[in-house]
C-alpha cells in the first residue's frame, strides 16, 4: 500500500508538472511588466538586474516612488521612457501597498490638475498606463488600487490630445493584445509604420520578448493570433 500511495503521488506530481508546462507554454507573460524596454541612458528609476524582474538585492525604498516617479515623467517626454519608468514602479509598488496607492492617486491628480494644458495627453497617458500594469501584475487576491480604473480608455484619449505618436500606438498595441481586435491591430500597424523614422522604437520592436528564442515584440502585436496574455 505505501509503494502504491508513492506511485499515486508521483504521477499526480508528474500531471501537475505537465499541466503548469503547457499552460505556461500556451500564455504569453504580461507584456507592460515582462519585457524590459530599451530606453538608451535616460534616468528611470533604479534597477541592477539584467532580466525584467527586480534581483531581490534592490537596496531602493519605495517610501519616495511616487515623488520619484513622477519627477522622471515630467522630465522626459519620451513615451517609451515613461513605459519603463511604469514598469519599474509597478514592480516596486507590489512591494509596498501604501506606495502603489500614493502613485496612482498622485497620477490621478496630476492628471486632473494638468487639463487642457500641453501636458494633458502624457498626464492621461501615465495614469491608463499604470493602470493597466497594475491589472496585469497584481494578482486577483491582493490589493489592487487600479481597480475599476479603465485605463485603456485613458490610453486612447492620450492619443487622440498626443496625435501621432507611434510609441504611444505601440502602448496601445500592447494593452490591447487581447482585443478589441480592430483596434489592436490598428494600433500594431501604425507602430511598425511610425518605427522607420523612429530608431528607439525600432530597437524596441526588434528587441524579443522574454527570450532569445522568442518571438520579436513586432511579430507579438503584429500577428493575428488566439493566445491569450497571462495576467496574474
Amino acid at each position: 500500500m505505501k509503494s502504491q500511495s508513492l506511485s499515486i503521488h508521483h504521477v499526480a506530481a508528474a500531471l501537475l508538472f505537465a499541466l503548469s508546462f503547457f499552460a505556461s507554454s500556451a500564455l504569453a507573460g504580461p507584456p507592460l511588466i515582462c519585457h524590459p524596454f530599451d530606453i538608451g541612458n535616460a534616468k528611470s528609476l533604479p534597477w541592477i538586474g539584467h532580466d525584467w524582474n527586480l534581483s531581490g538585492t534592490e537596496s531602493y525604498g519605495t517610501k519616495n516612488l511616487a515623488t520619484d516617479t513622477i519627477a522622471i515623467l515630467d522630465s522626459n517626454s519620451v513615451v517609451l521612457v515613461h513605459m519603463e519608468t511604469l514598469r519599474r514602479a509597478t514592480l516596486y509598488a507590489r512591494k509596498d501597498t501604501l506606495a502603489a496607492k500614493q502613485l496612482l492617486t498622485k497620477l490621478a491628480a496630476r492628471a486632473d490638475s494638468l487639463a487642457n494644458t500641453p501636458a494633458t495627453a502624457l498626464s492621461s497617458f501615465d495614469l491608463g498606463y499604470l493602470a493597466e500594469t497594475y491589472k496585469q501584475w497584481m494578482g486577483k487576491d491582493e490589493p489592487n488600487p487600479a481597480q475599476g480604473f479603465d485605463g485603456y480608455a485613458l490610453v486612447k484619449k492620450a492619443m487622440q490630445l498626443r496625435g501621432n505618436d507611434p510609441q504611444m500606438e505601440f502602448a496601445a498595441a500592447l494593452i490591447s493584445l487581447n482585443g478589441p481586435a480592430a483596434e489592436h491591430q490598428d494600433f500594431a500597424q501604425k507602430a511598425i509604420a511610425g518605427a522607420k523614422t523612429d530608431a528607439l522604437l525600432q530597437r524596441n520592436l526588434f528587441t524579443r520578448f522574454m527570450s532569445p528564442q522568442s518571438e520579436t515584440m513586432a511579430e507579438m502585436i503584429s500577428r493575428n493570433s488566439t493566445v491569450k496574455v497571462a495576467t496574474r
